[in-house]
């Protein structure tokens, strides 16, 4: 006997994601572990606390001249870091 609505594993996992609400908590926590990947470690040595708010990305940052010149890349890095994760994550980043 042949079985033919047969479904691929991953379709059905991210369907249970998103049926239980975990798919967005996974997204988010997924973007946070790609900022280092995305801007390398010597980025990633002077910020801390990242934090996700409704699809804001909040970070701090110990440097000034970094804080000024992340800013000025803002757009960039948020389009960078979605296609990291592979979903709309996050829409802005607010550097403190």
């Amino acid at each position: 006997m042949r079985k033919t609505e047969s479904e691929k594993v991953g379709g059905v996992i991210l369907q249970y994601l998103r049926e239980m609400g975990l798919e967005t908590p996974l997204n988010e926590h997924r973007l946070i572990n790609a900022w280092d990947t995305v801007l390398g470690p010597a980025v990633s040595k002077y910020t801390k606390d990242l934090k996700i708010y409704n699809q804001v990305l909040f970070v701090t940052v110990s440097s000034a001249a970094l804080r000024n010149e992340l800013m000025m890349r803002r757009t960039e890095l948020v389009a960078r870091l979605n296609a990291q994760v592979g979903a709309q994550v996050i829409t802005q980043i607010v550097l403190r």
